[in-house]
């Protein structure tokens, strides 16, 4: 029996709660640039499994990578850190 490895945890925003069960999670992180040695920003977006449709934009997410869920969902929203005001 095999061991189930840790998985990948992101903290993002919603950007769009419009679908059933599926929210958009933008993540951003910052890198360092090969030549200019300056740090810059890079966004990603994450389709994410909302079970409940609790999440609204603006809301800071906690999200857990998953098996497939569809297509484009391989995230699931584990928790709500912060609530839009």
């Amino acid at each position: 029996m095999k061991k189930q490895g840790m998985r990948r945890q992101l903290s993002g925003t919603v950007v769009s709660n419009k679908m059933d069960k599926t929210v958009v999670v933008m993540v951003e992180r910052t890198v360092k640039h090969k030549f200019y040695h300056k740090y810059v920003r890079r966004r990603s977006t994450f389709s994410s499994h909302d079970e409940n449709n609790a999440c609204q934009i603006g809301d800071k997410v906690l999200i857990t990578e998953s098996r497939p869920l569809s297509r484009v969902k391989k995230w699931r929203v584990s928790k709500i850190v912060q609530k839009a005001i």
